[in-house]
């Protein structure tokens, strides 16, 4: 848990980032990319990402440094992800050109304490050097080639995001503003209590904090590393798998994959069958079929109970909807 600790002036600083964080986005991104997480919500700009890639050795190449940098779990580097109160992409691409050497050493030593790094790695903080440089357009050109094509719905969920927040704000304060968080964090003041894989403090100590919404962040709000840097907490927003489904070019099959959208018409057409009766209907293995309900049910596509030693599946409201039933 990530135990934040306000003052009465923190309290008085807290804000809310309006618009998508391009580099947080980036580096989210790439931790979902090489991950099944979020089946539902990323599946299918996972396969567009990938199709992509498999025609674009260039975009290929980008993007391996930034897999080396940025972990699926554990220490990611700061300097990454620099704060940009405006000017978008560019003012923060920038930020990460001008990243001092001695930051570099710091972030990039603590980044070799938990994986094993290539020796081109070192190369970033060389004087004279100009991997960071390179660095930087590798980053410039990930987010157009992971970002870009999906930037509408990125800031149309972020927008959605900013909007709920903001009516708690004027609602009920800044204590509800914290507390609408929920379930990712909660508020217990004068303490932010954040879902976290590791146990830290942090105090803020009159700087405030900056939360900032975010589309490929899962699960989990994350934040940076160093406390001596702006406060900063990044948690996820909403995802609609039915707006994702209906601009989606091959429609639900593309969103969910073949296997689960069979799974899913399954139940739709026939209502209630347990986890053998969807096997033999998809012809697919048993543990396949455990496997993708659980996507479906963590998604809220379908729905799971028990009756005596059988446990059935059936869609739920959200599911039929996907299938326009």
């Amino acid at each position: 848990m990530l135990r934040i600790h306000f003052t009465s002036q923190d309290l008085q600083s807290v804000r809310v980032a309006r618009q998508p964080h391009a580099l947080w986005e980036l580096v989210c991104g790439v931790c979902r990319l090489d991950t099944r997480q979020g089946a539902l919500e990323f599946g299918h700009w996972r396969r567009s990402v990938r199709e992509g890639l498999a025609k674009d050795p260039r975009a290929r190449r980008a993007l391996l440094p930034l897999q080396t940098l940025i972990p699926p779990v554990g220490y990611i580097p700061d300097f990454l992800t620099p704060s940009v109160t405006g000017g978008g992409l560019a003012v923060g691409l920038e930020e990460v050109r001008s990243t001092s050497r001695t930051r570099l050493t710091r972030e990039l030593t603590r980044l070799a304490e938990s994986r094993p790094l290539p020796s081109w790695v070192s190369s970033l903080n060389r004087p004279g050097v100009k991997a960071l440089g390179t660095l930087t357009r590798a980053l410039e050109l990930s987010c157009k080639t992971l970002l870009e094509p999906y930037w509408p719905r990125i800031q149309t969920a972020i927008g959605n995001d900013v909007e709920l927040r903001s009516r708690a704000l004027l609602d009920g304060g800044t204590s509800a503003l914290l507390d609408a968080l929920r379930p990712h964090a909660r508020w217990n003041a004068p303490v932010l209590e954040v879902n976290y894989p590791v146990d830290r403090e942090l105090y803020l100590e009159g700087r405030g904090l900056l939360l900032v919404p975010s589309y490929f962040c899962w699960r989990r709000p994350t934040a940076l590393a160093d406390p001596t840097l702006g406060p900063v907490l990044v948690y996820p927003v909403a995802k609609q798998p039915l707006e994702v489904a209906r601009a989606s070019k091959d429609g639900l099959e593309r969103l969910l994959g073949r296997t689960r959208t069979v799974v899913l018409a399954h139940l739709a057409n026939h209502g209630a069958r347990t986890t053998s009766e969807v096997a033999t209907a998809a012809n697919i293995a048993l543990p396949s079929a455990s496997y993708q309900l659980g996507v479906l049910r963590d998604g809220g596509l379908i729905a799971s109970h028990r009756e005596g030693q059988f446990v059935r599946h059936s869609a739920t409201p959200l599911g039929l909807r996907l299938l326009d039933r």
